[in-house]
C-alpha cells in the first residue's frame, strides 16, 4: 500500500510515517510505505487516479477531489483537531490569542490550510481585503521534500513574511530561533471556538480499495492505532523516525512536539468531529450540504479504534 502525504517533514501526519518507519505496518502484515506527494490536491488526485492507495492528510482536503465524499472514506484519525498554528514576527509583540494582530501583515499559508486560515479570519470578524491581510506564497516551500512549516520559519527569519499559518514543526522552529511567536493555537483554545474542529489529520482510502481489500485497510488502521499507543508510552521513539526521514534540525525537534501532541493521538473519529467539519466545509464551499456520518467515515473499522 502506497500512502501519500502532502508534507513529509511534519508532526501533523506523523503517526503514519512512524507506523512505516518503526515497523508497525509490517507487524500487521501490511507492506505500506509513505511518500511525499505535494500539495494536498495532488495527493488526493493521486488517490482518485489509483497511483496511491491511501492518503494521510487533513480530512477536509479530500472534498476537493471527492465531492460530497463520493468515493472516499476516512478510516482512522491520525491526530485530532485543526493542526495549524498562527505565528507572527516576535518583534511585533502580539498578544496570545489576538487574531486581529494580523492586520496589515503578509501571512504565508499553503494551499488547503489557507482555507482554514481564511475561515478563522472570517469568524474573528476580519476581512482580509479591508484589513490589509495578504496571504502569500512561502519561498522555497515547493522544493521536493521541504517541510512547509520549516520553510515558512526560514522565510520569516529572512524577512520575506510577517507571519505564517503552518504546523507545529514550523512554529517551534521559529520560536527556537527567536524570530517568531505563537499567537493562535486553535487546538488549545485560541481564536474562535469552532476553529478547533475545522478538520483533523486522517488516513483516507477510496471506497474501491475498502471493498477490494478490506483486510489490507484494516491492517493499516491497526498499525496506526498501535503506533499511537506506542508513542504515548514512549515519545522518545519519535527520534528514530526523525533521524531516518527528517533533516537534522527537524529531527531534533520532533520528539518534543510528539510528546506535546500526545493528547491528540486518538484514532477515533466522532460524530461531533464530522459534524463540525461539515459546517466548516460548507462555509468554505467545499460541501454542498450536510452528509451522513457513514458517507464520510468507513464505519466498518470503528471497532479497531478501541480494540486492545
Amino acid at each position: 500500500m502506497r500512502i501519500a502525504v502532502p508534507d513529509l517533514v511534519t508532526n501533523s501526519y506523523f503517526p503514519a510515517l512512524a507506523a512505516a518507519e518503526l515497523g508497525f505496518f509490517r507487524a500487521e502484515g501490511s507492506d505500506a510505505s509513505v511518500e511525499l506527494v505535494y500539495p494536498s490536491a495532488r495527493a488526493m488526485a493521486a488517490l482518485r487516479d489509483g497511483s496511491v492507495e491511501a492518503v494521510a492528510a487533513t480530512a477536509h482536503t479530500a472534498l476537493g477531489v471527492f465531492p460530497q465524499w463520493r468515493g472516499a472514506r476516512l478510516v482512522a484519525a491520525l491526530v485530532q483537531g485543526t493542526p495549524w498554528l498562527l505565528v507572527l514576527r516576535a518583534d511585533l509583540g502580539a498578544r496570545r490569542g489576538d487574531v486581529h494582530a494580523v492586520r496589515g501583515l503578509r501571512i504565508g499559508a499553503a494551499p488547503g490550510p489557507d482555507a482554514a486560515f481564511l475561515q478563522l479570519l472570517a469568524e474573528a470578524g476580519i476581512d482580509p481585503g479591508r484589513e490589509g491581510v495578504r496571504i502569500v506564497r512561502v519561498p522555497g516551500s515547493d522544493a521536493p521534500g521541504v517541510s512547509f512549516g520549516v520553510a515558512a520559519a526560514r522565510a520569516l527569519e529572512a524577512g520575506a513574511l510577517d507571519g505564517f499559518w503552518a504546523n507545529a514543526l514550523g512554529s517551534e522552529t521559529a520560536v527556537r530561533r527567536g524570530v517568531g511567536a505563537i499567537v493562535v493555537d486553535v487546538r488549545r483554545g485560541d481564536g474562535p471556538p469552532d476553529a478547533k474542529h475545522y478538520t483533523l489529520a486522517a488516513l483516507i482510502a477510496t471506497e474501491a480499495l475498502i471493498a477490494r481489500d478490506p483486510e489490507g485497510v484494516a491492517a493499516a488502521v491497526r498499525a496506526v492505532v498501535k503506533v499511537q499507543r506506542a508513542l504515548k508510552g514512549d515519545p522518545g521513539r519519535a527520534a528514530e523516525v526523525g533521524r531516518r526521514r527528517f533533516p537534522p534540525d527537524a529531527a531534533e525537534i520532533i520528539p518534543s512536539l510528539v510528546e506535546r501532541d500526545l493528547p491528540f493521538y486518538d484514532p477515533v473519529i466522532s460524530q461531533e468531529a464530522v459534524a463540525a467539519m461539515d459546517r466548516f466545509t460548507q462555509a468554505i464551499g467545499l460541501l454542498e450540504g450536510p452528509v451522513p456520518f457513514e458517507q464520510v467515515v468507513a464505519a466498518r473499522f470503528r471497532e479497531l479504534w478501541t480494540a486492545t
